[in-house]
């Protein structure tokens, strides 16, 4: 059974966790300029799923305020247009997760509006033809969080009525799929986190758990290395949060949840999301230094729930809600550019 409480808990705590490194946040957050580009053809929505086919991000499902969708879109980068594709066969839902592996798109878990969902769906961009996949072998859940390396996609923590740090592979080689549980997630259990991957590595930051005794969300971020030989693949790196005696997290403001994450140039993003209310604030992780600058805040309205992308190294913002009201825009950002308030 839904449980109305922590829904309500997770939605105004649905946010992304970022920080700074030693510059100031005056000098770096003015770094940066985003671009509105076109709207999504269909609902304004959030909680949507997205996933990147080669130059196209499709992304689709979602929550509009009263229904859950079905409704599937790609967003072709040099028409700057949208193209509707075939819809989810299965139900309607947000919160659920989506990633790529390949040419198929993969889309599991989810709430429907009455249960939470432990299936999964296999979208073949070629064909346009979705199929189902093996169910997912973890518990039925929501606010879990996904990417893919290599031949695999991976999902951790989310909901299920308590928040969960279990971990599972998924491998499309054979037919319909395969999901394998693997050793769990090093770091605090969690919903709504935030993941991206750089050089075939995968970091999994921010995230809402109001049972941890502290904070609605959790400061901690977690790198996933498949080819690492250690038995326990995750590494811990620093704290998001300004818990050290050294300068470098003096200004960091990361701690939140259900925020928008992509990758450019090999350094990881997060934009937007929820934190004691919602924010505009963006992040920029540098894996090598292991540090967070603030970069130009985005500049559409401050929104969670929105889906973070990248196609040819440009990253991209989309959708969202602002307490009930949902959007249907789409952003670029330019890490390096000068702030233009005309774009």
């Amino acid at each position: 059974m839904f449980n109305v409480r922590h829904s309500w808990v997770l939605l105004a705590a649905a946010g992304c966790f970022m920080a700074a490194c030693n510059k100031s946040n005056s000098d770096d957050e003015e770094v940066g300029n985003w671009i509105r580009r076109s709207t999504l053809e269909g609902p304004a929505r959030g909680e949507a799923v997205s996933f990147v086919i080669g130059d196209r991000a499709y992304i689709g499902t979602g929550y509009d305020g009263t229904y859950r969708l079905k409704d599937f879109w790609y967003y072709n980068q040099t028409s700057n247009s949208r193209t509707q594709v075939a819809d989810l066969p299965g139900s309607a839902r947000n919160n659920a997760v989506g990633f790529a592996v390949g040419a198929k798109g993969i889309v599991a878990t989810g709430y429907d509006g009455v249960n939470r969902l432990n299936d999964t769906w296999v979208y073949d961009a070629d064909k346009d033809v979705w199929t189902a996949g093996a169910a997912f072998t973890g518990t039925a859940r929501y606010g879990a969080t996904a990417f893919a390396i290599g031949p695999k996609g991976y999902v951790t923590c989310g909901y299920d009525g308590n928040y969960l740090k279990d971990f599972y592979a998924y491998d499309t080689s054979s037919t319909g799929g395969a999901w394998t549980k693997l050793e769990a997630f090093g770091g605090e259990k969690r919903a709504y986190a935030a993941a991206f991957v750089i050089d075939s590595k995968a970091y999994v930051v921010t995230g809402a758990n109001p049972n941890t005794g502290q904070t609605l969300s959790v400061n901690d971020i977690w790198m996933f290395d498949p080819a690492s030989t250690l038995a326990n693949k995750w590494t811990e790196k620093r704290k998001i949060s300004n818990v050290s005696t050294e300068d470098y997290d003096n200004d960091y403001d990361i701690v939140s949840s259900k925020c928008a994450a992509f990758v450019m140039n090999n350094k990881g993003y997060l934009a937007t999301g929820s934190k004691s209310g919602l924010t505009t604030n963006v992040w920029e992780y540098d894996p090598i230094s292991d540090l967070w600058d603030q970069k130009r805040s985005f500049e559409g309205l401050a929104r969670s729930g929105a889906v973070g992308f990248s196609i040819n190294n440009r990253g991209y913002v989309a959708l969202g809600t602002s307490s009930s009201l949902p959007f249907e825009d789409l952003w670029e950002f330019d890490p390096s550019a000068e702030y233009n308030e005309n774009d």
